[in-house]
């Protein structure tokens, strides 16, 4: 898909990996949405780095845990941009959910943000899409939807219904529209994690590195720009971790 001039949401947009992807459309040619939740000053930052970078942008600020949002968001985008060609769903909840001291309130909190927020904006944006003639959408998931990990239950049972909403999506919304997904081992360490910690992941990725959020936005921009003849598909991101964890 010509990339130039055409729309483009990214949630989360204001850090990390989310703030790379936002940063490799607009040098594609891309008007930036950029969604945040608390992030104002990093947002701000970013605002004003890709208008210097000659592209149109507009931050919306929005809780994707408030079911109206998705709707309201893809609304306010169409009346302040014009449309929306791209949806990046990128913002996610990554918390810890110990089965004995994660309730109800939690669970529906990680998948309303992870798994149900994405399904929304698809289904909010698609209509502009077809408008358009044409339309990509990228959702975040995780390496960790195959091999969960302790205490993560409801961030890796989300992140894995997401994977299936992707597959789902690509039929649903075919041909004009495609619906991959990117599915991370480490672009971006957690803050909390230790030293010891990042070294024993480090053991396990035959590429013996973490990836970088820049290398993400490049598969993202791989996906949006040439990947015509690709949809339904979960891309592993990882160095090779997931064939030997």
């Amino acid at each position: 898909m010509e990339t130039q001039g055409k729309v483009a949401l990214v949630t989360g947009a204001a850090r990390r990996v989310g703030r790379a992807v936002a940063i490799e459309l607009a040098r594609a040619g891309c008007n930036l949405a950029l969604h945040y939740h608390t992030s104002v000053d990093h947002a701000e930052k970013l605002r004003d780095r890709i208008h210097e970078m000659g592209r149109g942008v507009t931050l919306f600020p929005a809780d994707l845990n408030e079911p109206d949002a998705p709707n309201r968001l893809v609304d306010q985008i169409k009346h302040a941009m014009g449309g929306l060609d791209i949806l990046i769903n990128n913002a996610a909840q990554f918390q810890k959910t110990p089965l004995d001291e994660a309730d109800d309130e939690t669970w529906q909190r990680i998948f309303r943000v992870n798994t149900i927020a994405p399904a929304m904006l698809a289904r909010a944006a698609a209509p502009l899409m077809r408008e358009a003639g044409q339309g990509r959408i990228v959702n975040f998931t995780d390496i960790l939807t195959e091999r969960p990990i302790r205490d993560y239950a409801a961030y890796c049972a989300s992140k894995a219904a997401l994977a299936s909403v992707t597959r789902s999506l690509a039929i649903e919304l075919a041909p004009q529209i495609t619906v991959n997904a990117i599915a991370p081992g480490i672009a971006v360490f957690p803050d909390d994690y230790d030293a010891a910690t990042r070294a024993n992941l480090m053991a396990r990725v035959p590429l013996a590195r973490q990836g970088t959020p820049e290398e993400v936005a490049t598969l993202v921009h791989f996906l949006v720009a040439d990947a015509n003849y690709i949809t339904g598909q979960v891309i592993p991101f990882d160095g090779g971790r997931s064939i030997r964890m």
